[in-house]
């Protein structure tokens, strides 16, 4: 079953174009990283899928419908992201003692273990929290939700390095225990990499790569050898990222193909590369990245 289906979904603001012509499906009950640098449309798309935002051309429909302004939707799934607001009237512990009169898969006994470990005080306003504390509050709030679909927009912004490792060690655990579809958007996609079963790579507005995270890792290679020799090697290939090793050695990042391996054969050094390292090469539009500043 497709929870999630945007068909050609396009989104502007003003004469910038947020998304352009956007297609993919996500199934249920996967991690799925959303995976972009700053300004790639990550958070629009989270937001139209959240229900919070309406789509300008094509079709997206979560559970089967359009998310803008439905209850069914609303009540299924969650946006974490550091523009949540609670009422500020209630106290944290308050708002978690609502929380159950909206999400009917709410776990409180998670709620207060997660409370207790991070210490916070249940007694505070949400307006008043320090940015880490806020993110940290809202991780709790996402996370005991148990939605269907559980979305993260940069959840770990302002937590110390502990409390985001905690915060990762925390959604995997209760996701093996209550599988759902969950769908985390970073541009740290290493920090991540562990959680990922799929990874929806965005750039510009449009879907760049919608694999596995083995498929993503397969993708590319690093070639590195002599100038002529690596020129010859990947002649008529997708070159993704190139540079000069030293005034004899050249290393560029290619697609992967079967016919490497006789650029191997012939003594070229082929190395594999991290999901991060590909998503980084795929969206740099310098092909030789920050060393083309400096020729």
């Amino acid at each position: 079953m497709n929870v999630i289906d945007c068909q050609k979904l396009s989104k502007g603001f003003r004469r910038t174009n947020a998304l352009e012509e956007i297609t993919f499906q996500l199934t249920e009950q996967k991690i799925t990283g959303l995976i972009g640098r700053n300004g790639a449309g990550k958070t629009t798309l989270l937001k139209i899928l959240a229900g919070l935002t309406k789509h300008k051309v094509g079709e997206v429909s979560v559970f089967g419908k359009n998310p803008y302004n439905n209850l069914m939707v609303s009540a299924n799934s969650i946006l974490v992201d550091d523009q949540m607001t609670f009422p500020d009237s209630l106290s944290l512990d308050e708002i978690l003692q609502s929380a159950p009169a909206f999400y009917k898969r709410w776990d409180a006994q998670l709620a207060a273990r997660l409370f207790q470990y991070f210490k916070l005080n249940s007694k505070q306003q949400h307006c008043k929290l320090s940015k880490g504390a806020r993110a940290t509050f809202n991780m709790i709030f996402g996370l005991s939700t148990r939605c269907e679909l559980t979305m993260f927009d940069e959840p770990t912004n302002g937590m110390d390095e502990a409390v985001r490792k905690d915060f990762y060690r925390a959604l995997l655990k209760d996701y093996i225990a209550h599988p759902r579809s969950i769908l985390i958007s970073s541009h740290h996609l290493a920090e991540i990499e562990h959680l990922l079963e799929d990874i929806l790579l965005i750039h510009n507005g449009k879907v760049v790569l919608h694999q596995s995270f083995d498929e993503v890792k397969e993708y590319a290679v690093a070639v590195q050898g002599p100038i002529a020799d690596v020129e010859r090697w990947t002649v008529g290939e997708e070159i993704l990222h190139s540079k000069r090793v030293d005034g004899q050695r050249q290393y560029v990042v290619v697609k992967n193909n079967s016919k490497l391996e006789r650029a191997r054969l012939e003594g070229a050094v082929i190395q594999e590369l991290s999901a991060s390292e590909v998503c980084m090469h795929m969206t740099n539009e310098a092909k030789g990245g920050i060393d083309d500043v400096f020729k």
